[in-house]
């Protein structure tokens, strides 16, 4: 279909307000509605007006039963937003240790930079989440891996004045070196 002599149809309002209902349910951890959907056949990689994935949405507001669902019916733990960002580098910025263990057991790339430049280590090492940290180094985070502007998660967490992670990856990346 060619969107611009076939524009995509219009909504009607009962579509529109159940897919915000679906979207609100991801946020608010209603696992049980979201397994009943998706067993009517609703696609787990559904997304919003900002690329957010249903898992991004379950993953970034700290919903572990409901990652969980979303995941085992497909969800994509690499399915990056509009800002390039993925359920993993979600889960790093909120700390969200739990929720790392599960995209990370569901095949998230530990490496992953979505469609940006950034990885989860990274994200985790700006905002000193140390335990982040650590569990993203023992799942094989390169700590070396370098971002578009050639800077690494501890050159990134020293320029946001993180106080532990520096010296945490300074210390993995010699440990791996």
């Amino acid at each position: 279909m060619n969107p611009e002599t076939n524009p995509p149809p219009a909504l009607d309002d009962e579509t529109l307000a159940f897919a915000g209902r679906v979207f609100q349910y991801a946020r608010m951890g209603h696992a049980e509605e979201l397994a009943e959907l998706f067993g009517q056949g609703l696609p787990a990689n559904l997304r919003n007006d900002k690329g957010d994935s249903l898992l991004m949405l379950a993953a970034y507001n700290g919903q572990v039963e409901t990652t969980r669902v979303i995941l085992e019916a497909g969800g994509d733990p690499e399915l990056a937003n509009d800002r390039g960002q993925t359920p993993l580098a979600g889960a790093a910025f909120k700390n969200e240790i739990a929720i790392a263990r599960l995209l990370l057991q569901h095949g998230a790339a530990v490496n992953g930079t979505g469609d940006g430049t950034r990885t989860a280590l990274m994200t985790a090492a700006i905002f000193d989440r140390t335990e982040m940290v650590t569990l993203l180094l023992e799942h094989g985070a390169d700590p070396d891996f370098r971002d578009a502007a050639g800077q690494s998660a501890a050159d990134m967490a020293r320029a946001m004045g993180a106080q532990a992670t520096p010296a945490q990856l300074d210390a993995a990346a010699r440990k791996a070196g």
